[in-house]
């Protein structure tokens, strides 16, 4: 069964607004949504290895105190990295686990999985978490396979900017070339171009390619 629990999980949290969430800002939360979905997410998949019939039992009856101890456990554990306070940080873990224990349950309960199917469709969301968070997150809660996962993303040396600005030139330059102009100046970078979608800066350069284009055929 293929299904990715870690995207569904941020997008209910993101619709169900847990109460505690509502204290930060869009950005933060949306942040925290996504490290602490994971975080819980897979320590539900590391208690599927270690003890699937408990956990199948916990996700059913959905004992609060069983909650508490899961993400109490998650909280103290020399593991984790999060700067947060540690009585917030286990009301947070807490919300989360009751949101995918719930939703767990509902997707069992309407689907008719049975412990065997829905014990094999957590395990199978290692592949889905891969590269989703850091590795404090996944030896937090003992999901070790996945240390080493989140791939490192090297900064662009080549900005937005100076693409635009060396086709500019190239353009300007074939136009001085051919008809003996006087020297263009480049064209001012407008502020959107700084902050658009990479497809918007696309759009940019195909307009460019365009003037350039009808330069050569002119010429």
């Amino acid at each position: 069964m293929a299904f990715d629990l870690f995207q569904y999980f941020a997008e209910q949290t993101k619709i169900q607004k847990p109460q505690h969430f509502q204290q930060y800002t869009a950005e933060k939360a949306n942040a925290l949504v996504l490290k602490l979905n994971a975080l819980v997410l897979g320590k539900l998949i590391h208690e599927s290895q270690v003890s699937p019939d408990q956990l199948y039992k916990e996700i059913h009856q959905q004992d609060p105190l069983y909650i508490q101890q899961l993400a109490r456990h998650l909280t103290t554990s020399p593991q984790n990295k999060s700067t947060l306070p540690k009585a917030e940080f286990e009301q947070l873990l807490s919300d989360i686990f009751e949101l995918q224990f719930k939703e767990l349950k509902q997707l069992d309960d309407i689907g008719h999985l049975g412990q065997g199917d829905l014990i094999h469709l957590l395990k199978d969301q290692i592949d889905y978490l891969s590269g989703q968070a850091e590795d404090w997150i996944w030896r937090t809660n003992q999901l070790t396979s996945l240390v080493g996962s989140k791939p490192i993303i090297e900064e662009d040396t080549a900005s937005l900017d100076d693409s635009i600005q060396e086709f500019n030139h190239m353009v300007h330059s074939h136009h001085d070339q051919d008809q003996h102009v006087a020297e263009p100046t480049v064209a001012e970078i407008p502020t959107w171009a700084k902050i658009v979608e990479p497809v918007v800066a696309l759009v940019v350069l195909a307009y460019l390619y365009c003037v350039y284009t009808q330069l050569t055929v002119l010429h």
